[in-house]
């Protein structure tokens, strides 16, 4: 593909310059697109840069969540952002009763810890599991989560500092 370019007579003017040199890039573009196409290469398409004309064309501007969506779907990001959501749409998943009592805690393997405010709010959400489930599967896909664990609120703790004393310790005093 060594074509020469064809040298301007020194009695040329600018405009004939310019033809002479827009038939040389022409003539370079035809010969790449028949290489290609010699090739087998016919996804490929040879178009003159700039202006893409009226029809849609990938470098078009896009959305800039049309084009996370894609990049997502791509790297295989789908799972890690539907576990994200559960966390950081609690309200939206559970309903905002069930989110102004309770918390996502931890989600690990397909299982979800939730910790509720009270062990009274605790037995109400493990009687309401499989509807919190078919909420969580509506909103951010099904086998993101396959199964809950419902903990009441978390009990203080005694046990301060490096050196404690084995033993039923400071509790004793309530009996």
């Amino acid at each position: 593909m060594s074509e020469s370019v064809p040298t301007p007579k020194p009695e040329s003017n600018g405009p004939q310059l310019a033809r002479a040199a827009l038939d040389a890039a022409l003539k370079k573009r035809a010969a790449r697109a028949e290489a290609a196409a010699a090739q087998g290469d016919t996804n490929r398409r040879y178009r003159p840069r700039g202006y893409s004309g009226p029809g849609p064309d990938p470098r078009d501007p896009a959305k800039l969540g049309d084009v996370l969506a894609k990049l997502m779907k791509q790297r295989g990001w789908q799972r890690p952002t539907a576990e994200a959501t559960v966390f950081g749409e609690w309200e939206k998943v559970v309903g905002p009763d069930v989110a102004a009592h309770s918390r996502p805690v931890k989600l690990e393997n397909g299982e979800l810890t939730v910790e509720a405010e009270s062990t009274a709010w605790a037995t109400q959400l493990r009687l309401l599991a499989r509807t919190i489930l078919g909420r969580i599967g509506g909103v951010v896909g099904h086998n993101v989560v396959t199964k809950l664990h419902i903990h009441g609120p978390a009990a203080p703790s005694w046990s301060h500092g490096r050196k404690r004393v084995r033993g039923s310790g400071p509790g004793d005093t309530y009996g």
